[in-house]
């Protein structure tokens, strides 16, 4: 038997990035595998959950936990993983705040199984049969996990020591974690997010800043911005000014705006609420001055028309764990 601390990474409702973000820390999963036992992780190794439930409580040193709860599987493995880790990260944007699966919750559970199920147009279901927990046959009782009415976050099932950010996480930034483990170094308090800044994006964006007066929203593909000037100056929606910092402004590096993908910054509750309040102050709708009220609010309307999707944009990974939590308001 190993005498090595153990390491485990559980996957619950996300893509399968995570896991390849830890896997990219490249030749240092060898000082991994040296200093740690790596007993747990679903897409990599065999391991069971009755192996899971063997161990005593707190015998894993460190679980990284990615993925949203959107089964009643995922809670399981959450509360067992939490009994038997001494340390619990929520693993990147999905388990942190809720990330792609919790828009679902801006529709229910019954919008989802009409459209997956029944009114797909690839779908041939004459019986309108949809998944349920139980199902008799005669060969016995068959079981599926639950399917929940809401996506949450790790931290609203469980109590989380602390939580990496990012879709996925960077690689450089998972290491510095692990290694601070393995040197012994002390973490910050309880519940701090790690592997990240406290600043924004636009903080560690090289890119030329101005006074920014925006009279019109662009799509990516309508315009090829200029390689140095901010973008969101010039009409593109970039998140950076409402995003933690710590990927290396990496996606306004190759022209492209920043969708938000670390959360919040230190000190914001709300990461969408904080990006609407910073475009409130920005948006140009030309002289003000003897204006109406309704011709203003008309010149506004025109502007946000541009925008396709608020959730999708200003929530794109935090609806789970805004102050909206995905209810329809």
């Amino acid at each position: 038997m190993s005498l090595k601390p153990k390491l485990s990474m559980y996957w619950a409702s996300s893509c399968g990035g995570c896991e390849v973000s830890l896997v990219n820390i490249n030749e240092k999963i060898l000082d991994v595998a040296a200093n740690f036992d790596f007993f747990f992780c679903p897409c990599l190794l065999d391991t069971k959950k009755k192996d899971i439930e063997a161990l005593n409580d707190g015998d894993i040193a460190i679980t990284f936990f990615n993925g949203a709860i959107r089964t009643e599987e995922n809670e399981e493995m959450a509360h067992l993983l939490r009994k038997k880790s001494q340390i619990l990260i929520a693993f990147g944007s999905c388990s942190y705040e809720g990330c792609i699966p919790s828009l679902s919750n801006l529709h229910t559970k019954s919008d989802h199984f009409r459209t997956i199920y029944l009114s797909n147009p690839s779908i041939d279901n004459p019986g309108g049969i949809v998944p349920k927990p139980e199902t008799e046959v005669p060969e016995g009782k068959l079981t599926i996990p639950a399917f929940y009415e809401k996506v949450k976050t790790l931290a609203q099932v469980v109590d989380v020591d602390y939580s990496i950010p990012g879709c996925p996480p960077e690689p450089k930034q998972v290491w510095l974690v692990i290694d601070a483990v393995i040197q012994g170094k002390d973490l910050p308090a309880k519940g701090s997010v790690i592997g990240a800044g406290k600043s924004t994006v636009c903080q560690e964006c090289e890119r030329k800043k101005e006074d920014k007066k925006i009279s019109r929203f662009y799509r990516t593909y309508e315009i090829i911005p200029e390689p140095e000037k901010c973008l969101l100056e010039q009409g593109l929606l970039c998140m950076g000014i409402a995003t933690r910092d710590g990927c290396g402004a990496l996606c306004p590096k190759v022209n492209m705006p920043c969708t938000g993908c670390y959360g919040p910054p230190e000190g914001t509750l709300d990461q969408g609420a904080k990006m609407v309040s910073a475009l409130g102050s920005i948006i140009d709708v030309g002289e003000k001055k003897g204006l109406s009220e309704e011709e203003l609010v008309r010149r506004v309307d025109l502007v946000l028309d541009a925008i396709p999707d608020y959730a999708g944009t200003f929530y794109k990974y935090s609806l789970a764990g805004s102050i909206l939590g995905g209810r329809k308001v």
